[in-house]
């Protein structure tokens, strides 16, 4: 074959194309000879992790950020071991590539025909046929000649999706001659019929200006789709108030005075939830609809117009083949000026409030907010823990600014995604992320990457010995009573603070408001490595926008 390329550069430069800076992976000899041979050498730089479910989070926050994320592991033992972290990303639409170092043709032909078993492998197809069902595409590698078109389809699914692409390498392909790149990649969009948008864009744009209360509903697609600038002109026209679920809080930044809050049911502010139950009209725009993103409160669909993806629903009217792209854009042409608004009522701000004492829950994130920590330079990460309510109500002004996986909820997340967060953050920026301890004992050594690249994103562990928000899910009634918690949500205590002296970073114990100061400033001040700050709290202490749950 005429060509320089091979199989693993031809790879390694698709990736880089797409704005790969930074590649997770855990050694393996399947993969090694694409990392050292393709990798090393390249613009992406490698960061060693410590386990495949680590790197599985880790490159998840990268991509949440950089719009691209990547993990390679060798095959079966490593692969299968990113499978939770990776079945996340499909649920929350972030796309990642998962290489996979795989047996050769003739190790796989040699198991078939003689039973003899090379390590790792189960049955030779056990990899791709798993990955299948949390991909947008899944590939094997085993023909040099249709490599290239097998990358560029995966990967296209992948950008187009937003959602993760497998990859099969198969170790003996990596050094195979294949022909050279060909255009770039580009994601492909939802295919509008242009009859069904004109339709909709006049039912939206009638019930819009008879309504005398609208509001504007911001989702998750909005960010995953990259229409910050076209829904953000659409908000100025319409000059109409706006909410974000949890999955998209921050997608702009929350100082907008057009921001009214986070809608998620009982647990938003009674400010947000007013607005949103007194309006006659909300437009919502690529909102996901789940459990934790509407806690306690069902959505009013008679008067909530749904528009995700590619279609448009309003009580029982559905169009299909509207993009949400198209409908923003054709919106935004039409003449909408002078339309009826509900004012944005303000929250009134306890300048009362004196943090002494021992901290509580609804008291740390009340001093996080009062004492001004989170600022436009930092970005905040939360985990799937009673965190998802106090970081709701925090104000995060850093546009993006803000990390959750709330639609698939996998505990342990936060931490490692971090270790993502920080490569990809902007140099200015600071990482903040809040984790429960049940959470945080299920991945600490994120700590160990973090100090080895001299990463310093701040991590608080609210150490308050339960797995709390599995109690409260099934019985929140436990935390307002004599009753003890349930066994299976009671922890092993572990010392957090030390865990710091075991991966070389710093760490912090506060038990009351004046050492979490302390803690706090410590950290900002240590710029080389993990701050870990173990904020003990009472094990029945709730954020008050949990409170609200009986059984």
């Amino acid at each position: 074959m005429d060509t320089q390329y091979t199989v693993g550069q031809y790879l390694t430069q698709r990736l880089e194309e797409l704005g790969l800076g930074h590649l997770f992976s855990i050694a393996g000899d399947y993969t090694i000879e694409w990392i050292n041979k393709h990798i090393e050498p390249s613009s992406i730089e490698l960061i060693e992790e410590v386990n495949e479910l680590n790197a599985g989070y880790a490159a998840d926050g990268y991509a949440r950020l950089k719009g691209i994320g990547a993990m390679c592991f060798t095959y079966s033992a490593g692969t299968l071991s990113a499978v939770n972290a990776v079945a996340a990303s499909y649920a929350e639409r972030i796309p990642v590539v998962v290489v996979n170092g795989a047996p050769s043709i003739q190790k796989r032909l040699t198991a078939q025909q003689t039973g003899f078993t090379y390590h790792h492998m189960i049955d030779g197809e056990t990899d791709l046929n798993i990955y299948k069902n949390i991909t947008a595409a899944a590939i094997k590698i085993d023909n040099p000649e249709l490599a290239p078109r097998l990358i560029d389809y995966a990967l296209t699914e992948c950008i187009s999706q937003k959602r993760p692409a497998y990859i099969e390498l198969l170790e003996d392909m990596v050094e195979q001659p294949c022909a050279a790149p060909q255009g770039k990649l580009t994601p492909l969009t939802p295919i509008p019929l242009q009859v069904n948008v004109d339709q909709a864009i006049d039912k939206i744009q009638q019930v819009l200006t008879q309504a005398e209360r609208p509001i504007i509903w911001l989702g998750a697609e909005v960010d995953r789709m990259g229409l910050h600038e076209e829904a953000n002109a659409l908000i100025r026209k319409l000059n109409l108030p706006y909410v974000t679920e949890l999955i998209s809080k921050a997608v702009f930044s929350e100082n907008d005075p057009l921001f009214a809050g986070v809608f998620d049911g009982q647990a938003s502010s009674e400010v947000t939830q007013k607005l949103v139950n007194e309006s006659d009209f909300i437009l919502g725009l690529g909102v996901w609809l789940s459990d934790i993103n509407s806690l306690g409160q069902a959505v009013n669909y008679d008067k909530t117009a749904l528009i995700s993806w590619d279609t448009v629903k309003l009580g029982t009217y559905f169009v299909p083949q509207v993009p949400l792209a198209n409908f923003i854009e054709e919106l935004n042409q039409k003449p909408l000026s002078n339309l009826s608004a509900c004012a944005i009522p303000s929250e009134a701000p306890d300048s009362s409030e004196q943090f002494s004492g021992d901290i509580s829950y609804q008291g740390f994130y009340d001093f996080i907010q009062s004492k001004e920590y989170i600022n436009d330079n930092v970005l905040i990460g939360s985990d799937a823990s009673l965190n998802f309510f106090g970081s709701l109500l925090l104000k995060v002004g850093t546009p993006r600014g803000f990390v959750a996986q709330p639609t698939y909820s996998s505990i342990g997340y936060i931490g490692p995604a971090a270790t993502g967060m920080s490569l990809a953050k902007q140099d200015h920026q600071r990482v903040f992320v809040f984790s429960g301890d049940g959470g945080f004992q299920m991945t600490p050594q994120c700590l160990s990457t973090q100090t080895r690249f001299k990463l310093n994103p701040i991590i608080f562990v609210m150490d308050n010995g339960v797995y709390g928000v599995e109690q409260w899910l099934y019985d929140a009634e436990i935390f307002s009573s004599d009753q003890p918690f349930f066994d299976s949500c009671i922890l092993h205590q572990w010392d957090y603070c030390k865990l710091a002296d075991v991966f070389g970073c710093k760490g912090w114990k506060a038990n009351t408001y004046e050492e979490l100061n302390e803690a706090i400033l410590g950290a900002l001040e240590n710029l080389d490595s993990p701050s870990l700050i173990q904020v003990r709290v009472p094990p029945k202490s709730l954020p008050d926008n949990a409170k609200w749950k009986k059984k």
